[in-house]
Protein backbone atom coordinates (compact mmCIF):
# COMPACT_ATOMS: atom_id res chain seq x y z
CA UNK A 1 0.00 0.00 0.00
CA UNK A 2 1.40 3.47 -0.86
CA UNK A 3 2.94 5.38 2.00
CA UNK A 4 0.60 8.37 1.58
CA UNK A 5 -2.42 6.09 1.97
CA UNK A 6 -1.07 4.82 5.28
CA UNK A 7 -0.51 8.37 6.50
CA UNK A 8 -4.08 9.31 5.67
CA UNK A 9 -5.33 6.35 7.70
CA UNK A 10 -3.49 7.49 10.82
CA UNK A 11 -5.66 8.83 13.65
CA UNK A 12 -4.11 10.77 16.52
CA UNK A 13 -5.61 10.72 20.01
CA UNK A 14 -4.77 12.57 23.19
CA UNK A 15 -4.13 10.50 26.30
CA UNK A 16 -6.61 10.93 29.11
CA UNK A 17 -5.15 13.48 31.53
CA UNK A 18 -4.63 10.94 34.33
CA UNK A 19 -2.88 8.49 32.00
CA UNK A 20 -0.64 11.19 30.56
CA UNK A 21 0.29 12.18 34.11
CA UNK A 22 1.07 8.55 35.00
CA UNK A 23 3.26 8.09 31.92
CA UNK A 24 5.16 11.27 32.69
CA UNK A 25 5.71 10.04 36.22
CA UNK A 26 7.02 6.68 34.97
CA UNK A 27 9.36 8.28 32.42
CA UNK A 28 10.77 10.97 34.67
CA UNK A 29 11.09 9.13 37.98
CA UNK A 30 14.40 7.44 38.72
CA UNK A 31 13.66 3.81 39.46
CA UNK A 32 16.31 1.13 39.58
CA UNK A 33 14.12 -2.00 39.35
CA UNK A 34 13.05 -1.45 35.74
CA UNK A 35 12.93 -5.18 34.97
CA UNK A 36 9.37 -5.44 36.26
CA UNK A 37 8.13 -4.16 32.88
CA UNK A 38 8.61 -7.63 31.38
CA UNK A 39 6.67 -9.27 34.18
CA UNK A 40 3.76 -6.89 33.58
CA UNK A 41 3.63 -7.40 29.81
CA UNK A 42 3.88 -11.19 30.16
CA UNK A 43 1.10 -11.08 32.77
CA UNK A 44 -1.11 -9.11 30.37
CA UNK A 45 -0.33 -11.60 27.60
CA UNK A 46 -1.32 -14.44 29.90
CA UNK A 47 -4.60 -12.68 30.65
CA UNK A 48 -5.29 -12.31 26.91
CA UNK A 49 -4.66 -16.03 26.45
CA UNK A 50 -6.97 -16.82 29.36
CA UNK A 51 -9.72 -14.80 27.71
CA UNK A 52 -9.56 -16.50 24.32
CA UNK A 53 -9.37 -19.90 25.99
CA UNK A 54 -12.43 -19.01 28.07
CA UNK A 55 -14.35 -17.93 24.96
CA UNK A 56 -13.42 -21.18 23.23
CA UNK A 57 -15.05 -23.26 25.96
CA UNK A 58 -18.48 -22.24 24.68
CA UNK A 59 -17.48 -21.50 21.08
CA UNK A 60 -14.54 -23.62 19.81
CA UNK A 61 -14.52 -21.68 16.53
CA UNK A 62 -12.91 -18.75 18.38
CA UNK A 63 -9.65 -20.69 18.05
CA UNK A 64 -9.99 -21.25 14.30
CA UNK A 65 -7.29 -18.63 13.66
CA UNK A 66 -4.82 -20.51 15.83
CA UNK A 67 -5.19 -23.19 18.47
CA UNK A 68 -1.66 -22.87 19.88
CA UNK A 69 -1.68 -20.59 22.92
CA UNK A 70 1.73 -19.24 23.82
CA UNK A 71 3.88 -16.19 24.55
CA UNK A 72 6.99 -15.45 22.48
CA UNK A 73 9.81 -13.03 23.31
CA UNK A 74 11.94 -11.75 20.41
CA UNK A 75 15.00 -9.59 21.16
CA UNK A 76 16.64 -7.72 18.27
CA UNK A 77 20.09 -6.35 19.07
CA UNK A 78 20.51 -4.58 15.74
CA UNK A 79 17.28 -2.60 16.04
CA UNK A 80 17.50 -2.41 19.86
CA UNK A 81 13.91 -3.68 20.18
CA UNK A 82 12.24 -6.25 22.37
CA UNK A 83 9.00 -7.80 21.11
CA UNK A 84 6.50 -9.73 23.25
CA UNK A 85 4.01 -11.69 21.17
CA UNK A 86 0.95 -13.65 22.31
CA UNK A 87 -1.77 -15.60 20.51
CA UNK A 88 -4.43 -14.35 22.91
CA UNK A 89 -7.72 -12.60 22.31
CA UNK A 90 -6.20 -9.52 20.68
CA UNK A 91 -7.79 -6.06 20.58
CA UNK A 92 -10.25 -4.37 18.27
CA UNK A 93 -9.62 -0.79 17.16
CA UNK A 94 -11.99 0.39 19.88
CA UNK A 95 -10.10 -1.68 22.47
CA UNK A 96 -6.82 -0.05 21.41
CA UNK A 97 -8.22 3.45 21.74
CA UNK A 98 -10.10 2.85 24.96
CA UNK A 99 -7.82 0.46 26.82
CA UNK A 100 -4.53 2.13 25.95
CA UNK A 101 -5.27 5.78 26.31
CA UNK A 102 -8.59 7.57 26.25
CA UNK A 103 -10.63 5.99 29.03
CA UNK A 104 -8.95 6.56 32.37
CA UNK A 105 -8.98 3.42 34.45
CA UNK A 106 -9.94 3.79 38.07
CA UNK A 107 -6.59 2.26 38.95
CA UNK A 108 -4.63 5.11 37.33
CA UNK A 109 -5.46 7.69 39.96
CA UNK A 110 -5.35 5.13 42.75
CA UNK A 111 -1.85 4.04 41.72
CA UNK A 112 -0.52 7.58 41.65
CA UNK A 113 -2.02 8.21 45.07
CA UNK A 114 -0.37 5.02 46.31
CA UNK A 115 2.99 6.19 44.94
CA UNK A 116 2.62 9.49 46.77
CA UNK A 117 1.89 7.51 49.92
CA UNK A 118 5.16 5.61 49.55
CA UNK A 119 4.19 2.61 47.40
CA UNK A 120 6.72 1.08 45.00
CA UNK A 121 6.37 1.31 41.20
CA UNK A 122 6.58 -2.49 41.11
CA UNK A 123 2.99 -2.55 42.43
CA UNK A 124 1.70 -1.04 39.16
CA UNK A 125 0.09 -4.28 38.00
CA UNK A 126 -2.17 -4.44 41.04
CA UNK A 127 -3.88 -1.29 39.77
CA UNK A 128 -4.51 -2.61 36.26
CA UNK A 129 -2.13 -0.23 34.47
CA UNK A 130 0.93 -2.46 34.12
CA UNK A 131 1.16 -1.85 30.37
CA UNK A 132 2.58 1.63 30.94
CA UNK A 133 5.57 0.17 32.81
CA UNK A 134 6.95 -0.42 29.28
CA UNK A 135 8.05 3.23 29.34
CA UNK A 136 10.50 2.43 32.11
CA UNK A 137 12.78 1.00 29.42
CA UNK A 138 11.34 2.18 26.09
CA UNK A 139 11.05 5.64 24.59
CA UNK A 140 8.60 4.38 21.96
CA UNK A 141 6.09 1.49 22.09
CA UNK A 142 4.28 -0.07 19.14
CA UNK A 143 1.34 -2.46 19.59
CA UNK A 144 0.26 -4.61 16.63
CA UNK A 145 -2.95 -6.54 17.26
CA UNK A 146 -5.67 -8.57 15.61
CA UNK A 147 -9.01 -9.55 17.21
CA UNK A 148 -11.29 -12.19 15.71
CA UNK A 149 -13.99 -9.54 15.22
CA UNK A 150 -11.90 -6.83 13.57
CA UNK A 151 -9.05 -6.05 11.18
CA UNK A 152 -5.41 -5.74 12.18
CA UNK A 153 -4.38 -2.41 13.74
CA UNK A 154 -1.28 -0.81 15.14
CA UNK A 155 -1.05 1.56 18.14
CA UNK A 156 2.02 3.69 18.68
CA UNK A 157 3.21 6.30 21.12
CA UNK A 158 6.38 7.98 22.28
CA UNK A 159 4.39 9.29 25.24
CA UNK A 160 4.33 13.09 25.06
CA UNK A 161 0.58 13.25 25.55
CA UNK A 162 -0.69 11.49 22.41
CA UNK A 163 -0.82 8.21 20.50
CA UNK A 164 -1.78 7.09 17.01
CA UNK A 165 -3.90 4.21 15.70
CA UNK A 166 -3.93 3.04 12.09
CA UNK A 167 -4.67 -0.07 10.03
CA UNK A 168 -1.69 -2.43 10.15
CA UNK A 169 -0.48 -3.31 6.65
CA UNK A 170 2.67 -4.97 7.90
CA UNK A 171 3.22 -8.65 8.65
CA UNK A 172 -0.23 -10.32 8.87
CA UNK A 173 -1.36 -11.72 12.22
CA UNK A 174 -3.97 -14.46 12.63
CA UNK A 175 -4.95 -13.38 16.15
CA UNK A 176 -3.25 -11.87 19.17
CA UNK A 177 -0.94 -9.00 20.10
CA UNK A 178 2.67 -8.04 19.41
CA UNK A 179 4.16 -5.34 21.62
CA UNK A 180 7.40 -3.86 20.30
CA UNK A 181 9.52 -1.91 22.77
CA UNK A 182 11.98 0.50 21.15
CA UNK A 183 14.48 0.52 24.00
CA UNK A 184 16.24 3.58 25.37
CA UNK A 185 19.96 3.85 24.63
CA UNK A 186 20.93 2.79 28.15
CA UNK A 187 18.64 -0.26 28.24
CA UNK A 188 20.51 -2.63 25.90
CA UNK A 189 20.63 -5.18 28.70
CA UNK A 190 17.08 -6.25 27.89
CA UNK A 191 17.96 -7.73 24.49
CA UNK A 192 20.49 -10.08 26.07
CA UNK A 193 19.39 -13.74 26.20
CA UNK A 194 20.85 -14.26 29.68
CA UNK A 195 19.06 -11.24 31.14
CA UNK A 196 15.68 -12.12 29.64
CA UNK A 197 15.86 -15.70 30.92
CA UNK A 198 16.81 -14.42 34.35
CA UNK A 199 13.79 -12.07 34.52
CA UNK A 200 11.32 -14.64 33.21
CA UNK A 201 12.51 -17.25 35.69
CA UNK A 202 12.40 -14.75 38.54
CA UNK A 203 9.00 -13.16 37.90
CA UNK A 204 6.97 -15.32 35.50
CA UNK A 205 7.68 -18.96 36.34
CA UNK A 206 4.03 -19.66 37.22
CA UNK A 207 2.54 -18.40 33.97
CA UNK A 208 0.28 -21.13 32.62
CA UNK A 209 1.38 -20.96 28.97
CA UNK A 210 4.65 -21.76 27.16
CA UNK A 211 6.99 -18.77 27.09
CA UNK A 212 9.27 -19.02 24.07
CA UNK A 213 12.47 -17.06 23.62
CA UNK A 214 13.88 -16.62 20.12
CA UNK A 215 17.68 -16.79 20.28
CA UNK A 216 20.44 -16.63 17.69
CA UNK A 217 23.18 -19.25 17.77
CA UNK A 218 26.52 -18.24 16.30
CA UNK A 219 28.69 -20.75 14.42
CA UNK A 220 32.21 -20.27 13.12
CA UNK A 221 31.72 -22.23 9.89
CA UNK A 222 29.85 -21.09 6.82
CA UNK A 223 26.24 -22.18 6.78
CA UNK A 224 23.50 -22.23 4.19
CA UNK A 225 20.33 -20.16 4.55
CA UNK A 226 18.40 -23.26 5.60
CA UNK A 227 20.92 -24.11 8.30
CA UNK A 228 20.94 -20.54 9.55
CA UNK A 229 17.16 -20.59 9.85
CA UNK A 230 17.37 -23.86 11.75
CA UNK A 231 19.76 -22.27 14.22
CA UNK A 232 17.18 -19.57 15.00
CA UNK A 233 14.93 -21.55 17.26
CA UNK A 234 12.40 -21.17 20.01
CA UNK A 235 13.31 -22.29 23.48
CA UNK A 236 10.57 -22.95 25.99
CA UNK A 237 11.01 -21.86 29.65
CA UNK A 238 11.38 -24.18 32.66
CA UNK A 239 7.79 -25.31 33.05
CA UNK A 240 7.58 -27.00 29.65
CA UNK A 241 10.91 -28.78 30.15
CA UNK A 242 9.83 -29.97 33.58
CA UNK A 243 6.62 -31.33 32.12
CA UNK A 244 8.53 -33.34 29.55
CA UNK A 245 11.04 -34.71 32.06
CA UNK A 246 9.03 -35.49 35.19
CA UNK A 247 5.37 -36.17 34.42
CA UNK A 248 5.74 -39.25 32.17
CA UNK A 249 7.91 -40.91 34.81
CA UNK A 250 5.23 -40.43 37.47
CA UNK A 251 2.48 -41.65 35.17
CA UNK A 252 4.47 -44.74 34.11
CA UNK A 253 4.74 -45.87 37.72
CA UNK A 254 1.03 -45.25 38.28
CA UNK A 255 -0.15 -46.96 35.08
CA UNK A 256 1.94 -50.04 35.82
CA UNK A 257 -0.10 -50.59 39.00
CA UNK A 258 -3.55 -49.80 37.58
CA UNK A 259 -6.30 -52.40 37.80
CA UNK A 260 -7.73 -53.81 34.60
CA UNK A 261 -11.11 -52.25 35.39
CA UNK A 262 -9.66 -48.76 35.91
CA UNK A 263 -10.44 -46.37 33.08
CA UNK A 264 -8.91 -43.14 34.39
CA UNK A 265 -5.82 -41.79 36.11
CA UNK A 266 -6.98 -40.03 39.27
CA UNK A 267 -4.96 -37.13 40.64
CA UNK A 268 -5.12 -34.32 43.19
CA UNK A 269 -3.09 -31.12 43.30
CA UNK A 270 -2.19 -29.30 46.49
CA UNK A 271 0.37 -27.51 48.59
CA UNK A 272 1.91 -30.52 50.38
CA UNK A 273 1.75 -34.31 50.58
CA UNK A 274 0.15 -34.19 54.02
CA UNK A 275 -2.56 -31.84 52.79
CA UNK A 276 -3.59 -33.94 49.81
CA UNK A 277 -3.19 -37.35 51.47
CA UNK A 278 -5.51 -36.33 54.30
CA UNK A 279 -8.03 -34.73 51.97
CA UNK A 280 -11.65 -35.89 51.98
CA UNK A 281 -11.43 -36.11 48.18
CA UNK A 282 -9.14 -39.13 48.14
CA UNK A 283 -11.07 -41.28 50.65
CA UNK A 284 -13.72 -42.56 48.26
CA UNK A 285 -11.25 -43.20 45.43
CA UNK A 286 -9.03 -45.24 47.73
CA UNK A 287 -12.07 -47.05 49.11
CA UNK A 288 -12.87 -48.06 45.54
CA UNK A 289 -9.43 -49.63 45.36
CA UNK A 290 -7.74 -47.04 43.12
CA UNK A 291 -4.60 -44.99 43.65
CA UNK A 292 -4.46 -41.21 43.49
CA UNK A 293 -1.45 -39.35 42.08
CA UNK A 294 -0.34 -36.59 44.46
CA UNK A 295 0.80 -33.49 42.55
CA UNK A 296 2.28 -31.05 45.05
CA UNK A 297 4.58 -28.85 42.97
CA UNK A 298 3.22 -25.56 41.53
CA UNK A 299 4.35 -26.64 38.08
CA UNK A 300 2.03 -29.67 38.27
CA UNK A 301 -1.02 -27.40 37.95
CA UNK A 302 0.22 -26.19 34.59
CA UNK A 303 1.28 -29.63 33.42
CA UNK A 304 -2.16 -31.19 33.86
CA UNK A 305 -3.73 -28.32 31.91
CA UNK A 306 -1.74 -29.45 28.87
CA UNK A 307 -1.51 -33.20 29.57
CA UNK A 308 -5.14 -34.31 29.34
CA UNK A 309 -4.39 -38.03 28.99
CA UNK A 310 -1.53 -40.48 29.22
CA UNK A 311 -1.17 -43.88 27.61
CA UNK A 312 -4.79 -43.70 26.49
CA UNK A 313 -6.02 -42.99 30.04
CA UNK A 314 -7.77 -39.70 30.78
CA UNK A 315 -6.44 -37.67 33.73
CA UNK A 316 -9.28 -36.94 36.15
CA UNK A 317 -9.07 -34.52 39.08
CA UNK A 318 -10.76 -35.86 42.20
CA UNK A 319 -11.52 -32.28 43.30
CA UNK A 320 -13.62 -31.33 40.27
CA UNK A 321 -17.26 -31.91 39.41
CA UNK A 322 -18.37 -35.00 37.53
CA UNK A 323 -16.12 -37.53 39.28
CA UNK A 324 -17.35 -40.98 38.26
CA UNK A 325 -16.34 -44.11 40.15
CA UNK A 326 -17.52 -47.67 39.54
CA UNK A 327 -20.78 -48.39 41.38
CA UNK A 328 -23.09 -51.39 41.50
CA UNK A 329 -26.79 -51.07 40.79
CA UNK A 330 -27.69 -50.95 44.47
CA UNK A 331 -25.35 -48.01 45.08
CA UNK A 332 -26.70 -46.16 42.04
CA UNK A 333 -30.27 -46.67 43.25
CA UNK A 334 -29.40 -45.40 46.73
CA UNK A 335 -27.69 -42.32 45.27
CA UNK A 336 -30.78 -41.44 43.23
CA UNK A 337 -32.96 -41.85 46.33
CA UNK A 338 -30.65 -39.57 48.31
CA UNK A 339 -30.81 -36.90 45.61
CA UNK A 340 -34.57 -36.85 45.96
CA UNK A 341 -34.50 -36.99 49.76
CA UNK A 342 -32.05 -34.11 50.12
CA UNK A 343 -33.33 -31.97 47.26
CA UNK A 344 -35.10 -29.61 49.67
CA UNK A 345 -32.02 -29.17 51.87
CA UNK A 346 -29.83 -28.46 48.85
CA UNK A 347 -32.22 -25.72 47.76
CA UNK A 348 -32.28 -24.17 51.24
CA UNK A 349 -28.48 -24.23 51.42
CA UNK A 350 -28.15 -22.67 47.96
CA UNK A 351 -30.57 -19.88 48.95
CA UNK A 352 -28.53 -19.19 52.09
CA UNK A 353 -25.14 -19.28 50.35
CA UNK A 354 -26.46 -17.40 47.30
CA UNK A 355 -23.59 -16.35 45.01
CA UNK A 356 -20.91 -17.94 47.19
CA UNK A 357 -21.51 -21.20 45.29
CA UNK A 358 -22.84 -22.08 41.87
CA UNK A 359 -24.86 -25.00 43.19
CA UNK A 360 -25.39 -27.37 46.10
CA UNK A 361 -25.75 -31.07 45.29
CA UNK A 362 -25.72 -34.48 46.94
CA UNK A 363 -22.30 -36.13 46.79
CA UNK A 364 -21.23 -39.70 46.19
CA UNK A 365 -17.51 -38.96 46.66
CA UNK A 366 -17.44 -38.43 50.46
CA UNK A 367 -16.88 -40.98 53.21
CA UNK A 368 -16.27 -39.33 56.58
CA UNK A 369 -16.72 -35.62 55.82
CA UNK A 370 -20.16 -33.95 55.86
CA UNK A 371 -19.45 -31.79 52.80
CA UNK A 372 -16.76 -30.48 50.48
CA UNK A 373 -16.18 -27.78 47.88
CA UNK A 374 -15.51 -29.02 44.35
CA UNK A 375 -14.79 -26.91 41.29
CA UNK A 376 -16.21 -26.89 37.78
CA UNK A 377 -14.44 -28.72 34.98
CA UNK A 378 -13.13 -25.51 33.42
CA UNK A 379 -12.44 -23.33 36.44
CA UNK A 380 -9.29 -23.21 38.54
CA UNK A 381 -8.78 -25.79 41.27
CA UNK A 382 -8.38 -24.60 44.86
CA UNK A 383 -4.63 -25.04 44.51
CA UNK A 384 -4.52 -23.04 41.26
CA UNK A 385 -6.54 -20.25 42.86
CA UNK A 386 -4.03 -20.19 45.73
CA UNK A 387 -1.13 -19.92 43.27
CA UNK A 388 -2.79 -17.15 41.26
CA UNK A 389 -3.72 -15.14 44.35
CA UNK A 390 -0.09 -15.31 45.42
CA UNK A 391 0.82 -13.55 42.17
CA UNK A 392 -0.67 -10.28 43.33
CA UNK A 393 -0.14 -8.75 39.89
CA UNK A 394 -2.87 -10.60 38.02
CA UNK A 395 -5.60 -8.63 36.27
CA UNK A 396 -8.61 -8.65 38.60
CA UNK A 397 -10.92 -9.40 35.65
CA UNK A 398 -9.07 -12.67 35.12
CA UNK A 399 -9.52 -13.60 38.76
CA UNK A 400 -13.23 -12.93 38.25
CA UNK A 401 -13.92 -15.38 35.45
CA UNK A 402 -11.14 -17.91 35.93
CA UNK A 403 -11.34 -18.19 39.71
CA UNK A 404 -12.61 -21.52 40.97
CA UNK A 405 -16.35 -21.96 40.37
CA UNK A 406 -17.41 -23.52 43.65
CA UNK A 407 -19.95 -26.29 44.04
CA UNK A 408 -20.89 -27.51 47.52
CA UNK A 409 -21.41 -31.28 47.73
CA UNK A 410 -23.07 -32.74 50.83
CA UNK A 411 -22.71 -36.26 52.21
CA UNK A 412 -26.21 -37.75 52.65
CA UNK A 413 -24.86 -40.48 54.94
CA UNK A 414 -23.40 -38.05 57.47
CA UNK A 415 -25.32 -37.41 60.72
CA UNK A 416 -24.70 -33.64 60.55
CA UNK A 417 -26.26 -33.40 57.11
CA UNK A 418 -29.22 -35.60 58.09
CA UNK A 419 -29.91 -33.53 61.22
CA UNK A 420 -29.58 -30.32 59.21
CA UNK A 421 -32.10 -31.69 56.71
CA UNK A 422 -34.59 -32.31 59.51
CA UNK A 423 -34.13 -28.81 60.93
CA UNK A 424 -34.51 -27.22 57.50
CA UNK A 425 -37.69 -29.16 56.80
CA UNK A 426 -39.10 -28.06 60.17
CA UNK A 427 -38.30 -24.38 59.49
CA UNK A 428 -36.20 -23.34 56.51
CA UNK A 429 -36.00 -19.78 57.92
CA UNK A 430 -34.53 -20.92 61.23
CA UNK A 431 -31.52 -18.69 61.84
CA UNK A 432 -29.76 -21.59 63.50
CA UNK A 433 -29.94 -23.37 60.14
CA UNK A 434 -28.47 -20.33 58.41
CA UNK A 435 -25.57 -20.10 60.84
CA UNK A 436 -24.91 -23.84 60.61
CA UNK A 437 -24.94 -23.77 56.81
CA UNK A 438 -22.49 -20.87 56.77
CA UNK A 439 -20.26 -22.65 59.27
CA UNK A 440 -20.30 -25.85 57.22
CA UNK A 441 -19.52 -23.90 54.04
CA UNK A 442 -16.59 -22.01 55.57
CA UNK A 443 -15.18 -25.17 57.12
CA UNK A 444 -15.51 -26.95 53.78
CA UNK A 445 -13.61 -24.13 52.09
CA UNK A 446 -10.70 -24.64 54.47
CA UNK A 447 -10.69 -28.43 54.27
CA UNK A 448 -10.96 -28.30 50.46
CA UNK A 449 -7.88 -26.08 50.14
CA UNK A 450 -9.43 -22.62 49.78
CA UNK A 451 -8.83 -19.54 51.89
CA UNK A 452 -11.50 -17.54 53.71
CA UNK A 453 -12.32 -14.01 52.62
CA UNK A 454 -12.93 -12.98 56.22
CA UNK A 455 -11.46 -15.38 58.80
CA UNK A 456 -12.70 -13.24 61.70
CA UNK A 457 -16.34 -13.99 60.90
CA UNK A 458 -15.59 -17.71 60.75
CA UNK A 459 -13.76 -17.47 64.07
CA UNK A 460 -16.76 -15.70 65.63
CA UNK A 461 -18.99 -18.61 64.60
CA UNK A 462 -16.59 -21.07 66.22
CA UNK A 463 -16.44 -19.05 69.44
CA UNK A 464 -20.22 -18.90 69.46
CA UNK A 465 -20.43 -22.69 69.18
CA UNK A 466 -17.87 -23.08 71.98
CA UNK A 467 -19.97 -20.84 74.24
CA UNK A 468 -23.06 -22.88 73.53
CA UNK A 469 -21.17 -26.09 74.20
CA UNK A 470 -19.98 -24.72 77.56
CA UNK A 471 -23.43 -23.41 78.45
CA UNK A 472 -22.25 -19.78 78.45
CA UNK A 473 -24.79 -17.13 77.58
CA UNK A 474 -23.97 -15.50 74.26
CA UNK A 475 -23.96 -12.02 75.76
CA UNK A 476 -21.32 -12.99 78.34
CA UNK A 477 -17.63 -12.56 77.57
CA UNK A 478 -15.00 -15.06 78.62
CA UNK A 479 -12.93 -12.22 80.08
CA UNK A 480 -15.07 -9.10 80.24
CA UNK A 481 -12.32 -6.96 81.77
CA UNK A 482 -9.83 -7.83 79.02
CA UNK A 483 -12.43 -7.35 76.31
CA UNK A 484 -13.34 -3.96 77.69
CA UNK A 485 -9.71 -2.88 77.90
CA UNK A 486 -9.07 -3.91 74.29
CA UNK A 487 -12.42 -2.53 73.12
CA UNK A 488 -13.08 -5.89 71.39
CA UNK A 489 -16.45 -6.95 70.09
CA UNK A 490 -17.46 -10.13 68.34
CA UNK A 491 -17.92 -9.42 64.62
CA UNK A 492 -21.49 -9.72 63.30
CA UNK A 493 -22.51 -13.05 61.80
CA UNK A 494 -24.19 -13.68 58.48
CA UNK A 495 -27.83 -12.51 58.59
CA UNK A 496 -27.28 -11.46 62.19
CA UNK A 497 -29.38 -8.75 63.83
CA UNK A 498 -30.52 -7.67 67.28
CA UNK A 499 -32.94 -10.56 67.73
CA UNK A 500 -30.63 -13.20 66.24
CA UNK A 501 -31.21 -16.69 67.48
CA UNK A 502 -28.82 -17.96 70.12
CA UNK A 503 -28.88 -21.36 68.45
CA UNK A 504 -30.36 -23.04 71.55
CA UNK A 505 -31.53 -25.88 69.34
CA UNK A 506 -28.01 -26.91 68.35
CA UNK A 507 -27.26 -30.36 69.69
Amino acid sequence: MPEEMQVEDVETFAFQAEIAQLMSLIINTFYSNKEIFLREIISNSSDALDKIRYESLTDPSRLDNGKDLYIKIVPNKNDRTLSIIDTGIGMTKADLVNNLGTIAKSGTKAFMEALQAGADISMIGQFGVGFYSAYLVADRVTVHTRHNDDEQYVWESSAGGSFTVRPDHGEPMLRGTKIVLHLKEDQNDYVEERRIKEIVKKHSQFIGYPIKLVVEKEREKEVSDDEEEEEKKDEETEEEKEKEKETPKIEDEYVSRMKDSQKHIYYITGESRDQVSNSAFVERVKKSGFEVVYMIEPIDEYCVQQLKEYDGKQLVSVTKEGLELPEDEEAKKKFEENKTKFEGLCKVMKDILDKKVEKVVVSNRLVSSPCCIVTSQYGWTANMERIMKAQALRDTSTMGYMAAKKHLEVNPDHSIVENLRQKAEADKNDKAVKDLVMLLFETSLLSSGFSLEDPTVHASRIYRMIKLGLGIDEDDDFQPEAAEENNEEMPPLENDDEDASRMEEVD
